[in-house]
């Protein structure tokens, strides 16, 4: 039996006449008679009774329909579903995302996925540092990774999605929260508030750097994994800290952000993934990161 079979006699049953069923499948009709018998034949039933004016189910006929409705109709569901996964519109996602853009572009993101590739399932992991990131792509626990740059490993392509100024986050009555902006030699006597340093934060590295142009070493009273807890921090009058502009969408009380001036300090944020065979579904959700991205 083949799924020919099963489509011929769909016909033959829907049309209940062998030439309009027939013109319907475009074959011809001695053809579909006799493959209609060879199906009876296998199955050792009567499907139809045939007379020179009407063709009628039998009741064996009535239930084999119904069975051979749902295979067909599963069949082609699957060869749908299989195009779909092909074509990068249907399947699952898993998003890793740093601190700063959890906030801020990770849930326009999620919700403009839906919006435009509803087939696909997204679950996020956000709060990630760069190196838990780049361990979770290897390991295969996330398929794209939000990031900051250096990004060093061959197997993984990286593509800058956006710059990001940066800012100084201070508690509200700081001495320095009413200037317009700061520059980072005002900073020199401040208590910083970083994430943690020793390679596992990219920021934490940016954060010594323009302290170290700017002639000195950051105060570090306190060191934290999470954004959330940075900011919370500077919130309770703890310290200040350097942080991505879209960290400013923590808008919590108690907080004052400022830019930092010259304003060409920034730093990137990257889209990465493994740098294996290019996923269609990979291209689909990176179309609409740039778009996010650039809102």
């Amino acid at each position: 039996m083949e799924l020919r079979h099963l489509r011929y006699f769909r016909a033959v049953a829907e049309h209940l006449h062998f030439g309009r069923a027939a013109d319907s499948l475009h074959i011809a009709q001695p053809p579909l008679s006799q493959q209609i018998r060879q199906l009876e034949t296998e199955l050792g039933v009567t499907l139809l009774t045939r007379t020179t004016r009407s063709v009628e189910l039998t009741p064996a006929g009535r239930a084999y329909l119904t069975r051979a409705v749902q295979i067909l109709d599963a069949v082609d569901d699957a060869g749908r579903q299989a195009r779909r996964i092909e074509a990068g519109t249907e399947g699952q996602l898993a998003i890793g995302c740093v601190g700063s853009a959890t906030y801020s572009l990770l849930p326009r993101l999620v919700r403009a996925l839906g919006e435009s590739l509803p087939g696909i399932e997204v679950r996020v992991r956000g709060e990630m540092l760069a190196p838990a990131q780049l361990a979770a792509l290897a390991a295969g626990d996330i398929d794209l990774a939000l990031l900051r740059p250096p990004v060093q490993q061959d197997d993984v392509v990286t593509e800058t999605i956006r710059r990001d100024r940066l800012l100084v986050a201070l508690p509200s009555r700081h001495p320095l929260a009413g200037q317009g902006s700061l520059t980072v030699d005002q900073l020199r006597d401040a208590d910083f508030i970083t994430h943690v340093g020793q390679g596992r934060s990219v920021m934490s590295s940016i954060v010594f750097a323009v302290c170290a142009d700017a002639g000195f070493v950051p105060r570090v009273r306190h060191e934290v994994m999470e954004t959330s807890t940075l900011v919370t921090l500077v919130a309770a009058g703890l310290g200040v800290a350097i942080v991505p502009a879209p960290t400013a969408a923590l808008d919590l009380a108690g907080v004052h952000y400022l830019p930092l001036t010259p304003e060409t300090v920034g730093v990137d944020l990257v889209a990465a993934h493994r740098a294996e065979r290019p996923s269609p579904l990979i291209e689909n959700v990176l179309r609409v990161l740039r778009s996010e991205a650039g809102a």
